[in-house]
């Protein structure tokens, strides 16, 4: 895939028109927290050929860059676009664009108090297994996990089966909401074991805004954007996205999924 990125057409010169894909990451790129297969890559570069794409991810860049890069090849080389916390952290072409800082929009008091409920929420929670960061501070959210971001890929897919019985991530988030009723944040769950925290209006239509500009850089106007994504249902960090009016939604539930559905948009 990277030795065909200097023959990309330019953005504006792409065949389909004034279009972009965009993609969640985990289960729809990739199994969660784990790498993309040479097929999903492969499959990447072809279409990269016929339009823009580009990926948008609540995960910083440096887990974005383990599950869709390689130690030899930046992420950033692999996309037209990338979005990592939902844009906040965003590259056009490889080079960066203007970033936001979530700890500046809220202020480190609210920050601590949050904080401080978090953490003796978590000490209650009676969970199979913790491990550990439970709070992930990133530069646009915070991320939450009951169970800790450290689980393995199989106390991951425990957490999930006991999470979806028992709502430990559901009822994490009603607490918060309670707590916190005036501090204007949203609560999204996504992925195996954790839910995002990010001021309302930063979920994953915030990376919008920068192909809204993409007109003054290069004269392209994205009139068809395209959003893969797994986690479209209400509550889900893939939902505000899915369902705004600027995109086609494609609900899939794998990455397979994705395949199919791309082979399927575009003849691949």
């Amino acid at each position: 895939m990277a030795q065909a990125g200097s023959v990309y057409p330019p953005l504006e010169d792409r065949p389909v028109k004034e279009t972009i894909c965009l993609f969640d990451v985990d289960e729809t790129l990739t199994p969660a927290r784990r790498a993309a297969s040479p097929q999903m890559l492969q499959l990447l570069s072809a279409l990269r050929h016929k339009c823009a794409i580009g990926y948008v991810g609540g995960s910083d860049l440096i887990k974005q860059q383990e599950q869709l890069g390689t130690p030899a090849i930046n992420v950033t080389s692999l996309f037209d676009f990338c979005f990592a916390e939902n844009g906040l952290t965003a590259f056009r072409l490889g080079q960066p664009l203007a970033s936001a800082s979530f700890i500046g929009w809220l202020g480190e008091d609210k920050y601590k108090q949050m904080v401080n409920f978090c953490l003796r929420y978590i000490s209650e929670i009676d969970c199979p297994v913790k491990r550990g960061t439970f709070i992930e501070f990133r530069n646009g959210m915070i991320n939450i996990s009951p169970i800790g971001r450290n689980a393995t890929v199989q106390e991951r897919l425990d957490f999930n089966k006991f999470d979806d019985e028992h709502q430990i991530r559901q009822k994490f988030v009603a607490a918060l909401k309670e707590k916190f009723p005036d501090f204007g944040l949203t609560f999204s769950i996504g992925g195996q074991i954790s839910f995002d925290v990010f001021p309302t209006g930063w979920d994953k239509t915030y990376c919008l805004q920068h192909l809204e500009h993409e007109k003054e850089i290069s004269g392209v106007n994205y009139k068809t954007i395209h959003f893969f994504g797994d986690k479209t249902h209400k509550g889900g960090n893939d939902y505000e996205i899915y369902e705004d009016s600027r995109t086609i939604g494609h609900a899939v539930n794998s990455p397979e999924d994705t395949m199919k559905a791309v082979r399927e948009l575009y003849a691949l």
